[in-house]
């Protein structure tokens, strides 16, 4: 999978000139977002279907400052997946290749009705990617 580019936006920095870490919960939403792209599986299709994917935990773990106008690349991972919960990783470089950031986001599968969907049977297609993807770690 390719991974997602985001250049450090000055309003992203704090007075110190560094970015604010809340910030890279807000980028791994964006290559999540592109990560499924990538799958074909797009939220807004994910949406049309009825298919929701709330974050259920976040973890971050800070390892090199970055500062406007860095670019960090974010590569995603499927780090585990049993039908109703997915567990992805996130590795944040910069140019030079260096770790800034290492995550992990946990969801669920819900429907609109905001009942838990196994994946498995509702979305055959999907559950196969997803658990060839947590093959490959």
């Amino acid at each position: 999978m390719e991974a997602y580019k985001h250049t450090v936006k000055y309003y992203e920095t704090d007075r110190m000139g560094f970015t604010h870490h809340s910030n890279y919960i807000r980028w791994m939403e964006e290559a999540r977002v592109y990560f499924f792209d990538q799958l074909g599986w797009s939220y807004s299709s994910f949406e049309d279907q009825g298919l929701i994917s709330p974050v259920i935990a976040v973890e971050c773990r800070y390892k090199h400052t970055t500062t406007f106008p860095d670019e960090v690349f974010i590569a995603v991972s499927v780090e585990d997946y049993h039908n109703v919960k997915l567990k992805l990783k996130y590795t944040m470089t910069n140019n030079e290749g260096t770790v800034v950031c290492e995550a992990t986001s946990e969801h669920c599968f819900i429907g609109k009705d905001g009942r838990i969907v196994r994946i498995h049977k509702e979305y055959p297609e999907l559950h196969r990617i997803l658990t060839d993807l947590s093959k490959d770690k």
